[in-house]
């Protein structure tokens, strides 16, 4: 966090960085700290951790070690919903935005989850994979094909489809009970979880109904995705890289996996936001290009690995 304070266009010194933190007024670099960095650096904590969180629970649902929002079209089912509406209707409050996020990600859960077990006999990692793709570029093609109606939507297409962190702190400071409720159900789900990765029949034995675990799996699910696309755009891979960081620090027990993956995700999200500053001064690069450039090598390490990965 005092790094994404600190870099900038410019970075700010030790001073002026103390000044803005405990002393402010109207400096020049007071404003920039306070008024610019922070918002975003809460948006990327805010958003790394929801994102962490959902990747952990669809990998650990899923027995995937390659599923996350972004690959499996939940994260662009939600951006769909939004600039389809935003587009005809105009800037739309939080709120309204993050309902549309949410609807938006349920549906393309659903159709991803629905098409990949149509034959009966459960979706297989490489089914939903594929599926998930399919849906991705149908989403963010409709994205597109949407946007060329109105040449005024084009900055926010560009936000949709690479994920920033710079325009979400006003919906940040609303939608908060949010990001608490999907924590919340995550680690309700943790011990359901826990229970299903030893078989369904040992966590009936445990107590453990998996219709209702997976249920509320799912809708934390919607719920952190959702918010995230709200907040940040369809960042990827983030939710892919997190969980095996997650469990490579914390072991195999969700409720330690889980709450590690809010914060490695947070935690990532903003050195991907300050690395993104530093690589392109005076400008810089939309934190899911950064993201996307760490995890696209592992996600092609991850799909070749010949050991199994244990989820």
């Amino acid at each position: 966090m005092l790094l994404s304070l600190w870099i900038g266009s410019s970075t700010s010194s030790i001073a002026e960085l103390r000044h803005a933190l405990f002393s402010p007024d109207e400096r020049v670099s007071d404003i920039a700290i306070r008024e610019i960095r922070w918002p975003r650096t809460v948006t990327a904590l805010a958003a790394g951790a929801a994102l962490g969180m959902a990747g952990t629970l669809i990998q650990g649902h899923t027995r995937n070690p390659i599923a996350e929002p972004g690959l499996l079209g939940i994260n662009q089912g939600a951006a769909l919903a939004i600039v389809s509406v935003a587009v005809f209707s105009g800037p739309l409050q939080p709120w309204p935005q993050a309902l549309l996020a949410l609807g938006g990600a349920l549906a393309a859960s659903l159709i991803v989850f629905g098409i990949g077990r149509v034959d009966g006999r459960g979706a297989s990692p490489i089914t939903l994979v594929l599926v998930g793709a399919a849906v991705t570029a149908l989403c963010a093609g409709v994205v597109s094909a949407i946007v060329l109606l109105s040449e005024a939507a084009l900055e926010t297409l560009r936000f949709w489809q690479v994920g920033s962190v710079v325009q979400g702190y006003d919906s940040f400071l609303v939608l908060w009970p949010l990001l608490l409720a999907g924590t919340g159900l995550a680690l309700d789900n943790a011990r359901g979880l826990n229970a299903l990765t030893l078989g369904e029949d040992s966590a009936r034995a445990l107590g453990i109904t998996a219709p209702r675990a997976r249920g509320i799996g799912l809708a934390a699910i919607v719920m952190l995705s959702g918010l995230a696309v709200t907040l940040a755009g369809p960042i990827a891979f983030l939710g892919l890289l997190v969980p095996h960081v997650a469990r490579r620090i914390f072991g195999a027990d969700y409720r330690w996996v889980i709450p590690g993956s809010a914060v490695s995700g947070a935690l990532l999200l903003v050195l991907a936001d300050v690395l993104g500053r530093m690589l392109a001064r005076p400008g810089e690069l939309p934190v899911g290009v950064v993201v996307a450039m760490l995890g696209a090598p592992f996600f092609i390490y991850v799909a070749r690995r010949r050991k199994p990965v244990t989820v």
